[in-house]
């Protein structure tokens, strides 16, 4: 990107929306005339456009791309870009379970429409679990029984068009969060399972997907 003068002693170097940035983090640095890039660090950021929005989903895709500070205070990018992309906009406990509700993107819902929570290697029995999904429109809400799983760290998924279609993983990536991990909290519920009382709760990943971990309760 070139950098263009704007004012005595400020460049500015801009990214066109209509340049696809694949997913992952970007390190930004400038090149300037002695030929050695130089890492660059934020100043006075606005990310007030990137909350809470509500992309039409024409495209067939959802592309985000959040400017934030590393740990040594440097700058760089997030992105993603998911094509079909399942967003999830709320996360409930009820009654021993996790509701979960969101909306889709770049697909429809068909018939036999469900989630899917997918154990990592290691979860004990393991397996896959598909909870049935409540559809109105793009939208869509299930809820997952945390009696039903394994202990262990369980991936959560949706099939929109059912066992024929596409397996899109489900994140939280339209706001202005580049790491939720750290941010987004939820409570852990206490159930009794036939493998024992445990607890378990939600949380999002590196990459802002959504996870659920069970862990054996200490006697």
């Amino acid at each position: 990107m070139p950098l263009a003068p704007v004012a005595e002693g400020r460049l500015r170097a801009a990214l066109p929306s209509s340049v696809a940035l694949p997913e992952g983090r970007w390190d930004a640095y400038a090149l300037l005339s002695d030929g050695e890039p130089r890492r660059l660090v934020p100043g006075a950021t606005d990310l007030r456009s990137l909350a809470d929005r509500t992309p039409g989903g024409l495209l067939g895709h959802v592309a985000v791309r959040i400017p934030y500070a590393t740990r040594q205070g440097n700058l760089t990018v997030r992105s993603w870009l998911r094509a079909p992309h399942a967003e999830t906009t709320d996360l409930r406990l009820e009654d021993g379970g996790l509701t979960v509700r969101g909306r889709v993107y770049g697909t429809r819902f068909a018939p036999g429409a469900h989630a899917e929570l997918r154990a990592r290697p290691g979860a004990g029995e393991g397996g896959v679990r598909r909870p049935a999904v409540a559809v109105e429109r793009s939208e869509f809400a299930f809820t997952v029984p945390y009696a039903g799983l394994a202990p262990g760290v369980w991936d959560v998924w949706l099939r929109p068009a059912g066992e024929s279609g596409p397996l899109v993983r489900l994140a939280r990536l339209l706001d202005d969060i580049a790491d939720k991990h750290p941010v987004l909290t939820y409570p852990r519920a206490r159930v009794e399972t036939p493998h024992g009382p445990v607890t378990a709760g939600p949380h999002y990943t590196r990459d802002n997907d959504l996870s659920l971990t069970v862990a054996p309760l200490e006697p």
